[in-house]
């Protein structure tokens, strides 16, 4: 069965930075592209980053050069470097594994069962 487990969310003030992980099991990791979505109350789920297969990397404009994507395909693991975190950055942050080169949420098989990541002064 495939199961991805995220961990490192918390509360982090302004300005700082907090590092999430994402373990995969079940699947082969290596072939699939792997992304982090994030969902704040009253709004809808959006992609953060992704990197596929290859390491190319993709991020939402309001992140770009803040939030960095990397995975270890030895470890089975993917990687969310948040630092300059700003109060809109809370949010519930999922990872998630699609079999597609893609950004698409549709798209993505495979969802963890969230983080919790607060912002605040």
């Amino acid at each position: 069965q495939v199961q991805l487990v995220e961990s490192g969310g918390g509360l982090v003030q302004p300005g700082g930075s907090l590092r999430l992980s994402c373990a995969a099991s079940g699947l082969s990791f290596s072939a699939y592209t792997m992304g982090w979505f994030r969902q704040a109350p009253g709004k809808q789920r959006e992609l953060v980053a992704r990197i596929t297969r290859g390491g190319n990397t993709n991020y939402a404009d309001s992140v770009k050069g803040r939030f960095t994507i990397s995975r270890d395909n030895a470890k089975n693991t993917v990687y969310l470097q948040m630092n300059s975190l700003k109060p809109e950055d809370t949010a519930v942050y999922y990872c998630a594994a699609s079999a597609f080169v893609t950004t698409d949420s549709r798209d993505f098989n495979f969802w963890g069962q969230g983080t919790q990541v607060t912002v605040s002064s």
